[in-house]
């Protein structure tokens, strides 16, 4: 480009586009049409004199473009099917996971005032705020991306963005069961159990695929139920539930007040007439607001939470409720016997993919400790090239015990003995 850089020539570009664009009232995609018109404009003003190809001022207008109204640099990194997580610490430093590996891209900022009008952006599209007094916050993108982001003065090396994506079309069981993430006969029996109305709970490690699992699983609710959805960034797409509420917390604003928290509306939702209410995830004292609504007639209910395993999950479940109460442990303990019915655990591996690795049936309560019914365990059998993990979740040999719902909500008809651990019916 001669004596200008690319980067000063971009930057000039959107300079004068911000300087003649007037702000109107009309629609976010008349806003989007009239903004790319004026600047591809710029664009071939601005590089009549300059040997560029067609394709170096496509890429040059959608440059300018995306730092305008999009997200920038990141707009190729979203737009990539095989890239599932987006990691930026500061203006410098850009990572990516991309199947299932984590690697650093080419990429990077002006300047930190650059990444900051990014965020602003981000969050103000959700109505968040973020700013040194309130250098925390989740935000979500239009496709439901989710989005963490830490400001300064917690963030010692400029703003720490992290943005997890998730696919535009959401995932099926078929392709779970494709990707040996599950077996076929596990995904069937899951089936059954969410048509019958169990309580379920999902939990595992950061990035093991447990919102993807719970949305994946709530596919299976009959489309006629009325479903109430409760998140922190609402991220839960049900395409096949017609009579869907969908609710999201809300943060305080800068003088502390405002805030609505999800235990208020676990609360809320109770008045709503739902039919089976779907948490995102646990992690405080909403747990018991939770486990409540799961024991009051609510069956069918789901939620997720971060643990290392069953077990795990289960003394964290005990924490969360110590909470919002001090009870008794026992009462604590019979209370999640009493309203959990099916545990899955989810495990991210060390060759990057996700296999769900224990379902297991919640019997109850008996001498101070909630007893597990294990029905699938993943057994793994050695490595393959690459370091590809190989191995499947296999039956354990045991059978359900609470068939009850089972015969209420299926019938016998539903169930073939020999294929699901089902006895009983």
């Amino acid at each position: 480009m001669g004596a200008i850089s690319r980067h000063e020539l971009q930057k000039e570009i959107r300079q004068q586009v911000v300087h003649k664009r007037e702000l109107t009232n009309s629609s976010e995609a008349e806003i989007d049409e009239q903004l790319l018109s004026l600047v591809e404009e710029e664009v071939f003003e601005r590089t009549r004199d300059l040997h560029l190809g067609i394709s170096e001022k496509k890429l040059l207008v959608d440059s300018v473009f995306n730092s305008l109204r999009r997200l920038d640099i990141l707009e190729p990194l979203l737009k990539d099917p095989d890239i599932t997580e987006i990691m930026i610490n500061g203006p410098e430093n850009i990572f990516v996971e991309k199947n299932g590996r984590s690697q650093k891209v080419q990429l990077s900022f002006e300047s930190r005032e650059h990444l900051e009008d990014m965020i602003q952006r981000i969050v103000s599209r959700v109505n968040r705020s973020v700013n040194e007094a309130q250098p925390i916050v989740d935000a979500r993108l239009s496709d439901g991306s989710r989005v963490n982001v830490v400001l300064n003065p917690i963030a010692l090396r400029g703003p720490l963005v992290t943005i997890r994506k998730f696919p535009e079309n959401p995932l099926t069981m078929q392709q779970l069961v494709q990707m040996n993430s599950i077996t076929q006969q596990a995904a069937d029996f899951l089936e059954k159990v969410v048509r019958a109305k169990y309580n379920l709970f999902i939990c595992g490690g950061t990035g093991s695929g447990k919102t993807t699992f719970l949305n994946v699983l709530s596919n299976f609710i009959p489309s006629h139920e009325r479903i109430i959805t409760i998140e922190d960034s609402a991220e839960l797409k049900l395409s096949n539930v017609v009579n869907l509420a969908q609710m999201e917390t809300r943060n305080a604003n800068t003088e502390g007040l405002g805030e609505i928290p999800m235990k208020a509306l676990i609360k809320t939702s109770l008045r709503m007439r739902p039919e089976r209410i779907i948490v995102g995830e646990v992690r405080g004292e909403e747990a018991l607001d939770m486990l409540q609504a799961m024991n009051t007639g609510h069956e069918g209910s789901m939620s997720t939470g971060h643990a290392n395993s069953i077990k795990d999950m289960l003394s964290r479940l005990e924490t969360m409720v110590l909470m919002a109460a001090p009870l008794p442990l026992e009462a604590i303990r019979k209370q999640i016997a009493s309203s959990l019915d099916i545990m899955v655990f989810l495990s991210r591996f060390r060759d990057g993919t996700r296999k769900v690795v224990e379902i297991s049936e919640v019997l109850g309560y008996d001498t101070n400790d909630i007893i597990l019914n294990c029905l699938y365990t993943f057994r793994e059998e050695g490595e393959g090239s690459m370091g590809k993990v190989i191995g499947a979740l296999q039956p354990t040999g045991n059978t359900l015990q609470n068939v009850m719902k089972l015969k209420q909500n299926l019938g016998k008809q539903e169930i073939e003995l020999k294929q699901y651990p089902v006895t009983g019916l």
